[in-house]
C-alpha cells in the first residue's frame, strides 16, 4: 500500500535550516506530483511546495519562495525540502501528500494520502 513517511524536523532558531525527507513507497514514484504542507496551531493546513516525481517540475508559495528549495531522489523514491532562513512563522507539522487518484498535485482539499507528519519549530 502506498506510504508517505516524513523524517528531518526539529527545533532551530530563526535564520537556521533544517532539510525534511518524504520516503515514498507503494506506488510508481514517476507517475506522481508530491506536495509538501504545513498546518501551524490554528491554522488551516497550507500548500507550501509541489514537485512532479521524476521531473525538474516544481511549484512553491510565495512565502517560501527563495528560502525552501525541494528536490528528489528517484532512485530512492524520496523527496526533500531544505529549508534556509527559517523564520518563526515556518513554525508548523509539515506533510507530504499525493493524490489517491491521478497525477496532479494534491490540494488541501483532494482525496489524497498523507504522511504522518514531521514538527518543525523555529524560535525567533
Amino acid at each position: 500500500q502506498v506510504q508517505l513517511v516524513e523524517s528531518g524536523g526539529g527545533s532551530v532558531q530563526a535564520g537556521g535550516s533544517l532539510r525534511l525527507s518524504c520516503a515514498a513507497s507503494g506506488y510508481t514514484f514517476a507517475s506522481k506530483c508530491i506536495a509538501w504542507f504545513r498546518q501551524a496551531p490554528g491554522k488551516e493546513r497550507e500548500g507550501v511546495v509541489n514537485i512532479y516525481g521524476g521531473s525538474s517540475s516544481t511549484y512553491y508559495a510565495d512565502s517560501v519562495k527563495g528560502r525552501f528549495t525541494v528536490s528528489q531522489d528517484s532512485a530512492r523514491n524520496t523527496v526533500y525540502l531544505q529549508m534556509n532562513s527559517l523564520k518563526p512563522e515556518d513554525t508548523a507539522i509539515y506533510y507530504c501528500a499525493i493524490q489517491r487518484f491521478g497525477p496532479g498535485c494534491p490540494s488541501r482539499v483532494s482525496d489524497n494520502y498523507w504522511g504522518q507528519g514531521t514538527q518543525v519549530t523555529v524560535s525567533s
